[in-house]
């Protein structure tokens, strides 16, 4: 599987605005700002690229789906369950 993103990348400054409140506390909790939103980010750069992969992939996900519907999977008659 290819790698999601280059950890190793060069850090980057980047201007964003936070609810005032949310800050605060979070501030208040010592929680790493750039270590959170770098989470975060990756979770949801996880979530977008799978729900893409299936996207791009839903005919052949189909296809399959209609062939196993159709002729069963391979090797059920060896089934002990």
């Amino acid at each position: 599987m290819a790698e999601l993103y280059n950890a190793a990348a060069p850090k980057k400054a980047a201007n964003l605005s936070v609810n005032s409140d949310l800050l605060r506390k979070t501030r208040e909790l010592n929680i790493n700002l750039s270590a959170t939103l770098e989470r975060a980010l990756k979770e949801e750069l996880s979530k977008r690229e799978a729900a893409q992969w299936v996207e791009e992939n839903r005919a052949a996900i189909q296809s399959y789906n209609d062939f196993v519907e159709q002729h069963g999977c391979f090797g059920d008659e060896f089934r002990e369950f």
